[in-house]
């Protein structure tokens, strides 16, 4: 019988299993971001990334250009075209009532004798106030400081017109009462009306200012980004030169072309429109500013000594009123330097230093005749202090006579100091916005520069 022999396998003739140590292990899909690591550790993932980089860099400086640009362009509009004008007729609206103030005292004073060019310069006073409310009102925003104070004023105008005619209507009747009624209206202007008109003129110098200032700022974002693009091309190029070993790149060089070409139009754009923009402030804006305050301090002082004769003694708040005026204009003793009236010379243009040196020594005469005039005043001679002061019939020298002169001559030189500011301030504007219009354009070439100069170093590694 035969016997079946079972073989144990061995080492050498057991088949091939692998052994744990030897078996790989499944392979893993990488994730992006290792693909994009693996890719530019490579020289042409290295190449598109510097494409993108570049690409991006010249777009975000054309583009933030082209913005600051535009935006500093709308400022510079604004002065021209709104704020300038604005602030202006502020300045009008607080000369229009002051002045009406005065001019309604000095009427009252003459009374039966009024000329008929008193009355119309009153009248004539409140219709330009009222105009440049209305007009004021459409161009300040709704909830703005502005608005409140142009709605206060238009409420209260009405009231002091009011007031003023109750007044005039007992005075050619001969009825004190009329003094008392004149003094209420004058003390609604003085406390409440020119108050709120000066807020106005505060609020649109304020806007003015943060105009300028827009309008100046110097564009740091697009300049630090110019110089961040030049200095990335830059480095590319170096890159490329050293692994090529061609000197010039063609492309890069014509991107680097336009983005410095862009970034000098940039600085000198933008320092040509500071200067003139800086120009029209120093020229124009802030001696208007200071020429302002000069005729509104006149104003207020002129309408102190009507109404002191209005009073004929009963007060001496008007007196005082006066004293802080002329304090004001011609400036402390031994200081006349800080005067508003020497202020407003010192800052004037050239142009404008005739008629505020003229306007200054007329008030040195106005002061003169108002010192006789309240001599005669305290003396009791009522009649020469009003015969000083005003007068009916033109001609002879009062103090009426006096401001009126010198106001002529504040007003001659505040159209000069417009004048002015105008001309620096205006076409500036459209300079920004031809810069920011050649920033975009100057941001095709260098896009084009940067992906001809690198396209065909990575089409050799196709």
């Amino acid at each position: 019988m035969a016997t079946t022999v079972t073989r144990t396998p061995t080492a050498e003739t057991a088949p091939d299993t692998p052994s744990p140590a030897s078996v790989s292990p499944p392979e893993v899909p990488l994730g992006r971001i290792q693909r994009l690591r693996r890719g530019m550790a490579k020289t042409p993932g290295r190449l598109r990334g510097a494409v993108v980089l570049l690409c991006v860099l010249v777009l975000a400086f054309g583009v933030t250009a082209a913005w600051q640009a535009n935006t500093r362009a709308q400022a510079a509009d604004r002065l021209v075209s709104d704020s300038g004008p604005l602030s202006q007729d502020a300045a009008e609206i607080y000369r229009s009532l002051a002045d009406a103030d005065t001019t309604a005292a000095g009427g009252f004073l003459l009374a039966a004798n009024e000329p008929a060019a008193v009355r119309e310069r009153y009248e004539q006073d409140l219709a330009t106030a009222g105009e440049l409310l209305t007009r004021a009102a459409a161009r300040a925003a709704a909830s703005s400081e502005t608005q409140r104070s142009i709605a206060a004023l238009t409420r209260q105008l009405p009231v002091y017109a009011g007031l003023v005619e109750t007044a005039r209507a007992n005075n050619r009747q001969g009825l004190p009462l009329g003094g008392a009624y004149l003094r209420y209206a004058s003390d609604l202007m003085q406390n409440t009306m020119l108050p709120d008109a000066q807020r106005l003129v505060d609020s649109e110098a304020q806007r003015l200012a943060a105009d300028f200032d827009d309008a100046e700022a110097y564009p740091w974002a697009a300049t630090g980004l110019a110089v961040v693009a030049l200095g990335a091309l830059v480095w590319c190029q170096t890159m490329l030169f050293r692994r090529t070993h061609r000197i010039f790149n063609l492309g890069l060089v014509g991107a680097t072309a336009a983005i410095l070409a862009a970034g000098l139009w940039l600085v000198v754009g933008f320092g040509g429109a500071a200067s003139l923009l800086a120009d029209s402030r120093t020229r124009g804006a802030e001696p208007l500013r200071a020429l302002n305050q000069a005729r509104f301090d006149a104003l207020e002082a002129h309408a102190a000594e009507n109404l002191n004769l209005v009073a004929r003694g009963a007060s001496s708040a008007y007196t005082k009123r006066w004293d802080a005026e002329d304090t004001s204009l011609a400036g402390p003793p031994g200081r006349p330097t800080e005067g508003a009236l020497a202020v407003a010379q010192e800052k004037a243009p050239e142009s404008a230093d005739g008629p505020l040196a003229e306007a200054r020594r007329q008030f040195e005469a106005w002061r003169i005749l108002h010192g006789k005039a309240e001599a005669a005043e305290s003396a009791g001679d009522y009649g020469t202090a009003l015969a000083l002061t005003i007068n009916p019939t033109p001609g002879g020298e009062t103090t009426d006579a006096a401001y009126a002169e010198m106001d002529a001559l504040l007003s001659e030189a505040a159209v000069i100091e417009q004048r002015e500011f105008g001309s620096a301030a205006r076409g500036i504007d459209g300079d920004l916005r031809m810069l920011a219009l050649a920033a975009l354009v100057l941001t095709v070439p260098a896009l084009y520069g940067v992906v001809r100069g690198i396209g065909p170093r990575l089409a050799e590694y196709r």
